[in-house]
Order: structure tokens, then C-alpha cells, then sequence
């Protein structure tokens, strides 16, 4: 069976746990990348002639595998991966890391062991055919691996990775379209380990020409081997520092014209001008301005803007301060808008990045239309993300919702606005979004003429408008006009949400919103969810993009019901589980739901135990897992019967030991009839009854030992027949997984795992809309019930009583 993704995904990061302890996260990624590219040529290329990369003989991994506890592993290591460089030109990127470096992998059998196991971790991967047709099963391998190195290797060690959600929206925004074709090209001047590149190429419908330029050695190393991971092989990708020695020029020396840019540069670069005669420059990449000498932002920004062609488009990663620093910045800046170069700007939110916490932003440039640009579009998406550890993270729904709306310029209440360049040479061309933009959320006020006469200040419920447009008569079931501008309660705080959910109207929002999720599942939906594996003409990534767009604009006029929030849903749905799902199925096909996998105590090929899995089921005393279809589902559809019996003998077991307790709980108690009867652990049970009553003699004593002990004996019997018929249940489901029929799998998987999940959560979603709406009124119906004279009164009057019983007490002043 085709390893799962997250199988794959544990299985190389449990090779880094070999080398934790010796060196840190942004060393071991060397070695381990290495291994992972060394496993993946040799799988791919090693039985090709015609392959893009040659594998000599005795330069691929099986050559390394020959070397487990050899003394001379990590030496002979080296040499093989030295041979597969040099065949390939790729000396200086595969070879970095040392396997014989005794100071970062120990000494003598220390190293020895190491890199065995290394070696075998990867052994037992075939990732040649676990690459999914169509599908980047191995660059989301590595996007996987460079993630969790960048969060190990702390503050100033993570810039070379930019977090590929970020990535996603740059490449989005920057303008590339289905029409771009492939000989376009893209630049990153700052492209650490490729991905933003490959973000963008991905965007193309048959990829783009790409360029690179990166100053770190090791990390120009990684971006080699990841465009290789990812099919790029022709990828152009130079080391050196992009500032100081600009390497992609044009015959005449002039820089190289890119259609398409994306960059995430390191942030504020104190050094950036070493190396370049900022007077002089004869790329003249400062005719806007000088950047400051401490800080490089603006010199990455206009190197990119010169190194695009005269319809160029780009897109930049900078910190927050290059919208309104002022002095040379503000000069620069003030002279990019009026040149129209800017497009728009996108407020992202803070601690995204593995190398600062600070918030960033996206600056879209485009030299298309700069001419004739009147405005540039604002956003601020820094309120939408999710927490991730220490850090934040975008979810799928905010890239989803930056792009829709930014590519397609839609203004939005405090998210985004279209704003004229008049207005901004009126802020003195100061582009801080909160000036243009105010993305707080209102103050929850309270209402003090309220508070002294209470009501309920009508503000606050019209403020609930959006909940009474999707059912108006709920606001008449929950208020009543009062006085002028308020309303009273017409329901006890504790019962608004009975009364949400039983109105006829909410009933009816709750019904519509499932309506639209099952017109959505039978609009073709349903049909290509079953023919996932059929034909293998789509990738699992084309699967879920394409349900994901149907399931949101099918979303996209419901009430209440954020489209984003239910495109959360199936994405997070497909991160969880149902990726996994497809990609075994589009690999190994339909019959895969037919297989149980057996777990053996066994070890892995590394020599380590492997880690304990919770059997699905147990027929003897043999465990077995069920990779696609639960056994609860089969349970459900074929053997309703079968486990409704169980239910009803679980029943009659579950009132067996509440008798069972309870009387054990009356009478086993100082001087109870049981007090004897229990053992050194102060329980009673069958041994201890069966103990005491050899030696008892008080016939009431005797009655009590009787009683429990048929007690013991009837829940003893009611838990056998219930295994009993559990385990002839198992029986029936294991039997039943061969016979299953492709419809039946397809069923089975399709209606009753994914889609029955999806209905759940969709549901759900539901219930937190109204679980808003009742917490709210709620709230509203707390703060104001008791006016601030009635609190007067009531401590009054509890006066008066404390000084009666005063006085009765003899206390009187």
C-alpha cells in the first residue's frame, strides 16, 4: 500500500531525532535534506538513461544502505554523494554536509550506530512511487521538513524559509493568470531555499522559467536540491550577494528584465550597502532615492523594481516600518507612488516569520499600468490567523480570502478599501494602513440611563442586525418596545437559546444551510469524489481545489454562514484525514478500502520499536488497523442488526454493575454488613467476598455475602455475552472487508466517512452561530435586569434587617 502523507511527513521527521543533541536545527537540515534528495534521485533516476539527473553506478542509496555498520560509514557516505555531485554539476549543493564529522555525529560506534539508523529510516521509503500523478508528494515533503527546521532553529536562524501560507497569497496577488505561459519568467534576488519561487511557478499552468539568487552558501545548496524535488531541474539558481553582485544581467551588462518577482529579503539589513557604490551605481537601481545606511528594505524594493521589465509585475515581503518611516525612506516612497508603481499594500499579521515577531507587509508592484494609476488598493488582513505554537499561522480560509479580494479589488468594511492617491499625498504620502484603514472592533459601550432605569438600549439589538435578517420574528419572541429607545426581555436570560432554537425560523436558517450542502454534494461533487482514482486524471491537490471552490461559492449567499469559514471546514477536513485518504486511493485505487494491515511486534528498519498503534480490530489475538474504512462503518451499514442487539445486551450489563455498586456503596461501610468483605484496598470484590464468607458466622453477614456475591456473578455473566457477541461482530466486519464491492467501498468512504464528517462540522458551524446570538442577548439581558435603584433598595432593606437583629443582639449606637 502507498505510504500516506502523514506517514511520510513522521517518517523523515523521526530521522532528525537521530541527530538532535550534536548540533542544531539549521545543521541537521543539511544532513537530512541530503538523505532526501539522495533517496529520491536514486528512486526516480538511478533505472532511467534519459533521466535529467544521472545516478553513476555505486552513487546511488542502495550504495549507502550497503554501508550500515560498516566502521567506515560516514567517510564512504561522502564519497558516494561526492560522486553523484560531480556527475551532475552539483558540487558545492548535495556535498555540504560532512557524514564524517565526529564532532556533530560522534566518534568511533557512536557514528557508526547514527548514521545506520539514519540510513535505514529512509531505507524503507519508495518515493518514486509514492508520487501521486500530477502531485508534488515529495516538495510537500520538504515544504514540511523546512517548516519545523525554521521553528527549531529560533530567531536567527529561520529566515531561510518563508512559512508557504505567506507564500501562497504572494504568488497569488503578483498577477500571474492561466494565460501566463511557460517561458515567462519570475526572480527572487533573496531566495533562500526556493519556495516562494516555486509558489509563483506553481501559478502557471505549465510553471514558469525561474531565477534565483541567494548570498548563504548552504542555503542556495537548499534551494538546488528543492527545485529538483519539485521537478524544477532547470531551474537557475546562483549564489552570491544579489546587492553587491547583481548575477542575472543582460549582454550589456544592464540587469536581466523579469516578468514576475516575489521576495521575501531579510528584514532591515544593516550592512546592505557593503560592496556597492551607492553614488555611482551602475545599475542606477537609486534614481528614486537612497536608502538609509542602516537599513536596507528600500534597497531590495527598488533592486526588484529595477529588475523588472517595463510590464513587470512584482510582489515584496517588508516589515511595517516601510510605509511610513520618514527621511530617505520617505523620500523614496513618496516618489514610487507618484511614479504608480505601488498596487496595492497587505497588512499581514504579526509573528508570522521563524526569523522576527514583528507584522509584516506585502507591497504589489505592477509597472504595467503605472502611468495611469489613480490608487492603490489597502488591506488589512492582520486580524485573521490561528496560533501555532509560539507563532501565528494563516488558516486556508484568510489566504483564501486575501487573494479573492484583492484580485479581484473588492472593498470591504474595515478589511480593505481602494484609496486615491490624492488622499494619500494629503497624509504627506504616509501609507500606514491605519490611516486608511480602521480594522478595530467597536466598543462594547454600556448604557448608563439603562443602568439607573433600566431596559435594554435598542443600539445594542440593532447592532444584532445580521442575526435578525436571517430570522426577524426571533427579535419579537426576545424583546418588547419599552420606553423610548429601549427594549424589554421577554425570556429569562437561562432560556434564549431554547427559544433560538426552537423558532420556526432558525429552524428553517438551520435546514436551508443543509440544503445547500447536499445540493452542492449532488452538483457533480459526489460523482467526482467516486471517481477519484478512475483513470488517475486529477491530482489529489486538483481534487480538493476543485470541491474546496464548489463547496465556498455554493456558500456564497448563505445567511449568516461565512463562505470562508465553511471553506475552513472541508480544508481543515482535508489536512486531517482526507488527504491521506486520497492519496492511497489515486495510488492504490478503490480496492485499498478492502485491506486490513496486520500490527506486528515488530522493529522498523532502523533497528527501533515501532510505535504502538490502537488496533481497530482484534480477532483472536491478532490486532489489525483498517487504512480507509473504520469498522464503525461497515458496523453502521451492514450490520445495524447485529450491533443494536449488542447496544441491548450493553444495557442490560451497564444496569447490572449500577446494582452491582450501589449496593456494594449501602453496605460497605463502617459497620455495614460488607465491612468485612473488602480487601487491603478497601474494594469489594469476588475473592474477597468469596474469603469472607468461609469465616462468617452473622447470618444478616451471610444474607449480604450471598447478595453480592450473585451480584458479582450476574455482571461477570452479562459482560461475557456482550463480549461474546462483540467478538462474533468483529468476525462478521472482518470477514465482510474482502467481499466489499467498489460500490460499496465508494460508499462507504465517499457518503459515510467524508461527507457524513462534513455534514457533522457544517452542523456544527451552525450551532456556533447561534451560540453567538444567544451569548450576546445574554449578556445584554444580565447587564441591565436590575436597575441601579433597585440594587439601592435591596441594600437598603438589607440594612433595616441587619439592624433589627443588632438591636435584638444589645448592639445599639
Amino acid at each position: 500500500m502507498a505510504i500516506k502523507k502523514t506517514e511520510l511527513y513522521s517518517s523523515l521527521w523521526a530521522s532528525c531525532d537521530e541527530l538532535r543533541g550534536g548540533m542544531d536545527a539549521s545543521q541537521y537540515k543539511d544532513y537530512v535534506l541530503t538523505l532526501l534528495f539522495m533517496k529520491y534521485v536514486s528512486d526516480k533516476y538511478a533505472k532511467d538513461p534519459h533521466g535529467l539527473i544521472e545516478v553513476p553506478e555505486g552513487a546511488d542509496y542502495n550504495a549507502m544502505v550497503a554501508l550500515k555498520n560498516d566502521k567506515n560509514i560516514g567517510e564512504e557516505i561522502n564519497k558516494i554523494i561526492s560522486k553523484l555531485a560531480e556527475a551532475n554539476d552539483l558540487k558545492g549543493v548535495i556535498d555540504l554536509a560532512d557524514f564524517n564529522d565526529e564532532d556533530k555525529l560522534g566518534k568511533g560506534k557512536d557514528m557508526v550506530d547514527r548514521l545506520t539508523k539514519l540510513v535505514g529510516i529512509f531505507q524503507g521509503l519508495d518515493l518514486a512511487s509514492n508520487k501521486a500523478d500530477g502531485d508534488d508528494l515529495l516538495g510537500d515533503a520538504y515544504e514540511y521538513l523546512m517548516r519545523h527546521f525554521a521553528t527549531d532553529s529560533g530567531k536567527s536562524k529561520g529566515q531561510f524559509y518563508t512559512p508557504a501560507e505567506v507564500s501562497r497569497i504572494v504568488s497569488k496577488v503578483v498577477g500571474i493568470t492561466s494565460d501566463t505561459p511557460q517561458d515567462a519568467t519570475v526572480y527572487d534576488p533573496a531566495c533562500g531555499s526556493g519556495s516562494l519561487l516555486l509558489k509563483a511557478s506553481d501559478e502557471a499552468p505549465r510553471g514558469l522559467t525561474i531565477f534565483g539568487q541567494e548570498m548563504d552558501n548552504a542555503t542556495s545548496a537548499l534551494a538546488r536540491m528543492n527545485m529538483i524535488l519539485h521537478d524544477n531541474v532547470t531551474a537557475k539558481i546562483w549564489q552570491d550577494n544579489t546587492l553587491a553582485n547583481p548575477y542575472w544581467k543582460n549582454d550589456d551588462g544592464s540587469l536581466k528584465g523579469f516578468d514576475f518577482a516575489v521576495a521575501n529579503p531579510p528584514f532591515s539589513v544593516k550592512s546592505w550597502s557593503n560592496g556597492i557604490n551607492i553614488n555611482d551605481d551602475e545599475f542606477r537601481r537609486f534614481e528614486y532615492g537612497t536608502p538609509p545606511d542602516k537599513n536596507g528594505d528600500y534597497a531590495f524594493l527598488l533592486h526588484i523594481l529595477k529588475s523588472l521589465k517595463s510590464t513587470g509585475k512584482g510582489a515584496v515581503i517588508l516589515p511595517h516600518g516601510v510605509l511610513f518611516r520618514g527621511n530617505a525612506e520617505a523620500r523614496i516612497r513618496t516618489n514610487l507612488i507618484k511614479q504608480g508603481y505601488i498596487k496595492g499594500i497587505i497588512g499581514l499579521p504579526a509573528n508570522l516569520f521563524y526569523g522576527t515577531s514583528i507584522p509584516a507587509c506585502i507591497i504589489v508592484l505592477d509597472k504595467a499600468e503605472a502611468a495611469t494609476r489613480k490608487e492603490i488598493f489597502m488591506m488589512d488582513a492582520s486580524k485573521g490567523f490561528m496560533k501555532d505554537g509560539n507563532k501565528n499561522r494563516l488558516r486556508s480560509q484568510d489566504i483564501h480570502k486575501v487573494v479573492d479580494v484583492f484580485t479581484k479589488q473588492l472593498e470591504l468594511d474595515r478589511f480593505s478599501r481602494k484609496v486615491s492617491i490624492k488622499e494619500i499625498e494629503s497624509n504627506d504620502y504616509n501609507l500606514n494602513i491605519p490611516r486608511y484603514i480602521d480594522s478595530s472592533e467597536p466598543e462594547d459601550l454600556h448604557d448608563l440611563s439603562a443602568h439607573l432605569q433600566g431596559g435594554i438600549p435598542n443600539r445594542d439589538i440593532d447592532a444584532l442586525q445580521h442575526f435578525w435578517q436571517a430570522f426577524p420574528s426571533v427579535r419579537a419572541a426576545l424583546f418588547a418596545p419599552d420606553r423610548a429607545g429601549y427594549s424589554k426581555a421577554l425570556v429569562d436570560a437561562h432560556a434564549v437559546k431554547s427559544t433560538i432554537l426552537n423558532h420556526a425560523e432558525f429552524k428553517a436558517f438551520a435546514q436551508t444551510a443543509i440544503d445547500l450542502f447536499h445540493v452542492w454534494k449532488n452538483q457533480a461533487n459526489l460523482r467526482d469524489l467516486k471517481t477519484a482514482a478512475d483513470g488517475k486524471h486529477d491530482s489529489p491537490k486538483e481534487i480538493i481545489h476543485r470541491i474546496s471552490e464548489s463547496l465556498l461559492s455554493a456558500f456564497a449567499e448563505s445567511p449568516l454562514l461565512d463562505k470562508y469559514d465553511i471553506y475552513q471546514i472541508i480544508m481543515d477536513y482535508w489536512a486531517e484525514l482526507m488527504q491521506d485518504d486520497v492519496y492511497v486511493i489515486t495510488q492504490d485505487d478503490w480496492q485499498a478500502g478492502k485491506q486490513l494491515r496486520e500490527l506486528l511486534n515488530m522493529k522498523s528498519a532502523d533497528g527501533n520499536a515501532k510505535s504502538k498503534e490502537t488496533p481497530d480490530l482484534i480477532i483472536g489475538r491478532t490486532k489489525y488497523k483498517a487504512e480507509l474504512i473504520p469498522p464503525a462503518l461497515i458496523v453502521a451499514r451492514f450490520f445495524q442488526a447485529q450491533q443494536s442487539a449488542i447496544d441491548a445486551l450493553q444495557s442490560e450489563c451497564d444496569a447490572s454493575t449500577q446494582s452491582l455498586e450501589a449496593y456494594i456503596e449501602e453496605h460497605a461501610v463502617e459497620d455495614g454488613l460488607l465491612a468485612e468483605a473488602m480487601n487491603d484496598a478497601g474494594k469489594v470484590n469476588k475473592a474477597s467476598v468469596a474469603a469472607r464468607l468461609k469465616i462468617a458466622t452473622d447470618k444478616d453477614e451471610i444474607a449480604a455475602l450471598k447478595k453480592v456475591k450473585d451480584l458479582i456473578e450476574t455482571e461477570a455473566e452479562h459482560k461475557k455475552t456482550v463480549k461474546d457477541a462483540q467478538d462474533e461482530l468483529d468476525t462478521l466486519v472482518f470477514t465482510k472487508y474482502p467481499k466489499l464491492s467498489v460500490e460499496d467501498i465508494k460508499q462507504l468512504i465517499v457518503d459515510d466517512k467524508w461527507l457524513a464528517s462534513l455534514q457533522a462540522s457544517i452542523i456544527a458551524e451552525i450551532e456556533r452561530i447561534t451560540q453567538q446570538l444567544a451569548n450576546r442577548v445574554k449578556t445584554l439581558e444580565e447587564r441591565y435586569c436590575t436597575p441601579m435603584p433597585s440594587f439601592i433598595d435591596e441594600v437598603a432593606s438589607l440594612s433595616r434587617k441587619v439592624d433589627v437583629h443588632l438591636k435584638k443582639m444589645g448592639l445599639v449606637w
